[in-house]
């Protein structure tokens, strides 16, 4: 009979073989999955002997799967963003490190304003951005919106399983329409649209290419195309002196921010990521 250890072992292994760096940090996660643990109580119990034989046929079949290149978070339905785990699945993006820059330049926006300030997250996805602001700023009230009922499903999750409802609220929207007025005004307006240009789409990693939704990572022929649409249509959602935040990729910084300022927007500032990337541009509505 073999213990839990001797599982993870055995997993970590194979992911290794294969070439997967965070292989320790995947190996751990495949099995307290499996075995239906916190990491608490998978670290405490990892010297235990497993009497349950579906346990290791659940780690064996979740690392074939992860093998075959589809990510951990969507084999284990789960990552963490900001602190708080997200559920995640193919219908929404894996949360990245890199937005959590998005979210803390907005945390630091919407605490710069008070008491009862409204924040509208554009094209949401899972919910993270949103919710992670939500988290840490118990005043504001947040709209999350996206095109897909599938995303739109999985942020609904999120928001009950982070306690988070009272405070946001999940609608269907389209960026690239024009914003219903009954959505009232905001203090400020994010966005982590797609962003990707069309003909890069190939040559992205295949977990990435052949596993998460096109949908949240085409961004048109330059990248920008959901960019420029929010830029021009969406201020006026805003208060005077509101601000828009989004998220851009590598080399699009520049851009953006002229885009804002030909959309009315002053004071552009940009934010780098600790990779060294310009990765959020911020704009004050004139």
């Amino acid at each position: 009979m073999k213990t839990y250890n001797d599982i993870f072992l055995n997993a970590r292994r194979q992911l290794r073989a294969a070439g997967i760096s965070a292989h320790d940090l995947e190996a751990r996660l495949i099995v307290g999955h499996a075995s239906g643990k916190t990491r608490e109580e998978y670290l405490s119990s990892s010297r235990l002997y497993v009497s349950d034989p579906t346990i290791e046929r659940s780690v064996t079949e979740m690392v074939e799967r992860r093998l075959g290149g589809e990510p951990v978070a969507y084999i284990v339905g789960e990552w963490e963003f900001y602190g708080l785990p997200m559920a995640v699945n193919q219908s929404v993006l894996i949360p990245r490190t890199d937005t959590e820059l998005l979210a803390e330049v907005s945390i630091q926006l919407m605490k710069k304003r008070g008491w009862q300030v409204r924040l509208l997250d554009l094209c949401s996805g899972c919910g993270c951005v949103g919710l992670a602001i939500a988290a840490n700023v118990p005043n504001c009230r947040i709209v999350l919106a996206d095109f897909s009922e599938q995303a739109l499903a999985v942020c609904r999750q999120n928001m009950l399983k982070s306690g988070l409802s009272r405070q946001t609220t999940a609608i269907e929207l389209d960026v690239l329409e024009p914003p219903p007025a009954l959505l009232g005004r905001f203090d400020v307006v994010v966005s982590n649209p797609p962003y990707i240009p069309t003909h890069d789409i190939r040559g992205l990693d295949p977990s990435v290419r052949d596993f998460e939704p096109h949908s949240a990572l085409d961004g048109g022929p330059d990248g920008l195309y959901f960019i420029r649409a929010i830029a021009s249509n969406w201020s006026v959602l805003l208060k005077p002196e509101g601000n828009l935040a989004v998220e851009c990729g590598i080399g699009q910084a520049g851009t953006v921010g002229e885009i804002m300022s030909d959309s009315g927007y002053k004071d552009i500032k940009i934010h780098t990521d600790t990779g060294g990337i310009e990765r959020v541009v911020v704009g004050t509505l004139k």
